[in-house]
């Protein structure tokens, strides 16, 4: 399993935005408002590539996972971690997760943040099992109950 830094040279845009759509679709119809990912495109992706630090996991070459970094001024921002639904639990998330700490670490940022959405449980004990903490709990624009979590892993 290799761990990628998306750059301009990746041709997979395409596979990429559907291993993203096919691993968030479970979320349809359970969460409200819809995912985010639902309005990505491969041009958009490409974009938040350049915007973003992005990281595929690749297995045997294939995409398995990817996940989207952004620093904050006191953490990195975790978003759009993706495994393919045929891959998963077999590690690729923690793979990435640790290419994640290690990008915060090089920019000397000492939390990793995350957001989950409310109704997605499972999301918060895996997380939770990672060493993240709920640290919050926001509503989406426009919405007067709670839509998401907010967690948090300080890095040792």
């Amino acid at each position: 399993m290799d761990i990628v830094r998306l750059d301009e040279s990746f041709g997979g845009w395409a596979e990429l935005l559907d291993l993203i759509l096919s691993s968030f679709a479970y979320m349809n119809g359970r969460i409200d408002p819809p995912s985010s990912a639902l309005d990505l495109t491969a041009d958009a992706l490409r974009a938040k590539a350049v915007a973003e630090i992005g990281y595929v996991a690749l297995d045997d070459g294939a995409l398995a996972g990817c996940m989207f970094l952004r620093p904050e001024s006191d953490c990195l921002y975790l978003g759009k971690l993706a495994v393919a639904p045929e891959l998963q639990g077999r590690g690729i998330g923690k793979r990435l997760l640790a290419a994640a700490e290690a990008t915060a670490r090089e920019r000397s940022l000492q939390m990793i943040r995350l957001d989950t959405r409310i109704e997605l449980t499972g999301n918060h004990a895996a997380f939770a099992a990672m060493g993240f903490v709920r640290t919050a709990e926001k509503a989406h624009p426009d919405f007067d109950r709670v839509t998401y979590v907010e967690m948090r892993k300080t890095l040792a």
